[in-house]
């Protein structure tokens, strides 16, 4: 278990719900992921990300699936791609990673509370 953090500190995390509208694989990385992009809705817009989801995700199955992302760390370089957000998942029994569901649709957009 990690660190006890004040309800504060898991405040400044910024967790929103996104559908992804785009999905496409990178070949230049250096472990197999795809390139999404995400719409978060009109306040933050269309965001990108890298995912390494490709053990139990196709491009064709992604297009449409609402995902969750930390969308207020700084932007990270990969490759040639700039990861914008962190798409959010958990590794299964082999490691492979299986992205974080939602239950029911929300706006895009929408903050985790």
């Amino acid at each position: 278990m990690a660190d006890t953090i004040s309800f504060d500190d898991f405040l400044k995390v910024d967790i929103r719900a996104g559908t992804i509208l785009e999905a496409r694989v990178f070949p230049e990385a250096r472990k197999p992921a795809y390139i999404l992009l995400i719409d978060f809705g009109a306040e933050l817009g269309i965001k990108k990300s890298s995912a390494q989801i490709t053990v139990h995700y196709t491009p064709e199955t992604l297009v449409g699936r609402q995902v969750m992302a930390v969308v207020n760390f700084p932007p990270r370089q990969i490759g040639p791609v700039r990861s914008e957000v962190l798409t959010l998942g958990y590794e299964d029994a082999n490691g492979a990673i299986v992205l974080a569901a939602l239950e029911r649709p929300v706006p895009n957009g929408q903050r985790l509370m």
